[in-house]
């Protein structure tokens, strides 16, 4: 469905047990809420579970110029507010794991948990020339050029070759994201600057990251859980990206057991 939030439609889709807590789930940079469907099962017998399109991706609309973070969480509180939804369990994965930062920071009254899953705090200078490449290269040629070194970040070379629906799935839907959508997001990206302001988020924060996740890896988020004081770690064994799909089993375990400890 798509309902108006913050001068843009947003896609969205709500789905589990009626009158139970709300949970949030936000993709990855050139994905869409589609990247969930190995939680889903798993999620709604226990909570509502709200997923959505960012900005830019899948369904919602995705305008021309750069966005930012603060846009980004913006556009979750509207959406928020338009299906009159007050608090929620917050699960963002890479993108969507620096969407939730700026929810704690800046909306914490909104939230009842953090989870940031496969993501980072900061983007250093050294990584602004590669930011600046990926954007040029979708720009100048598509989304297509970004499709395999991107499958090669978000999946062991083991996983990759097993050619499954959820791998053909998130493959159409990288393809498939607005180049206006990417660059507008990547912008965002490119300008995360929160690491040192961690310590101020205080709301229950599960920490997951794939043990083998070259993008952002292990000792990023070892850096978030020494500044989070109310944060857990779990490293997923194996995992590249998007542990959410190739350790769909652990991470929904993890997920589960967290927020089900807080309710």
């Amino acid at each position: 469905m798509r309902i108006k939030a913050n001068d843009i439609y947003v896609n969205y889709e709500l789905s589990g047990k009626k009158g139970a807590p709300v949970v949030v789930l936000s993709h990855s940079l050139s994905s869409s809420l589609l990247m969930w469907n190995p939680q889903m099962d798993a999620l709604n017998p226990y909570f509502q579970v709200l997923r959505y399109d960012i900005r830019g991706h899948g369904s919602s609309d995705a305008p021309s110029g750069a966005y930012t973070l603060e846009l980004l969480a913006e556009d979750v509180i509207k959406l928020l507010d338009a299906l009159d939804v007050d608090r929620v369990h917050f699960v963002g994965l890479s993108l969507g794991g620096m969407i939730g930062q700026s929810l704690a920071l800046n909306d914490p009254h909104r939230l009842q948990s953090l989870s940031l899953c496969d993501t980072a705090a900061v983007v250093p200078a050294e990584a602004q020339p590669l930011w600046q490449e990926r954007m040029d290269k979708a720009r100048t040629k598509g989304m297509e050029a970004l499709l395999d070194q991107t499958m090669e970040r978000w999946f062991s070379p083991s996983f990759l070759k097993q050619d499954s629906k959820m791998l053909a799935l998130i493959r159409q839907q990288l393809l498939a994201t607005p180049v206006s959508g990417y660059i507008g997001c990547a912008e965002a990206i490119r300008r995360l600057n929160y690491l040192e302001r961690l310590s101020e988020i205080k709301v229950p924060t599960l920490i997951m990251v794939g043990e083998k996740d070259p993008g952002t890896p292990v000792s990023v988020s070892v850096a978030m859980r020494e500044r989070i004081s109310n944060s857990k770690l779990v490293i997923l064994p194996s995992a590249r990206h998007l542990s959410n799909v190739e350790q769909a089993d652990a991470f929904n375990a993890a997920l589960l057991n967290f927020l089900r400890s807080l309710s």
